[in-house]
């Protein structure tokens, strides 16, 4: 149950892991309300730790004086909130053979010129009759 997560990780969020019911209770409460946000993370959480039963795994003592976390409890909610192992590293894939260029890279390409070759007709920029070709 997502409630006993919540439990232990109120309890583990104070200094000496103790809290009054009363104090439990509005702190709980407030989580558990917060949005769905908060329920998907217990879910996630608890997923790590199927079986969880918070008080006969003895993760959580009750006295007079409220609900304290033991430190199998805070033991138990570090290994959950582990992130989770990274997957296999596998073997490094080898290259593709490269295949040697049909040309040679070492001799200079011939230049290319760009712009107007002298000699050649210039288009007629002014306006008017176009004479006859002759």
């Amino acid at each position: 149950m997502s409630f006993q997560v919540t439990v232990l990780k109120v309890l583990a969020g104070h200094p000496d892991g103790r809290l009054s019911v009363d104090e439990l209770k509005r702190a709980v409460a407030i989580l558990m309300c917060s949005g769905p946000e908060w329920t998907d993370r217990t879910k996630r959480l608890l997923a790590r730790a199927p079986g969880l039963d918070i008080f006969s795994q003895s993760l959580v003592i009750r006295d007079a004086q409220g609900w304290q976390i033991t430190e199998a409890g805070r033991a138990l909610l570090s290994a959950i909130e582990k992130p989770a192992a990274p997957p296999p590293v596998e073997a490094p894939v080898e290259p593709l053979a490269v295949e040697e260029p049909m040309y040679s890279t070492s001799a200079p390409l011939p230049a290319l010129v760009v712009g107007r070759r002298r000699g050649l007709h210039r288009r007629r920029t002014a306006v008017g009759p176009r004479r006859p070709a002759a």
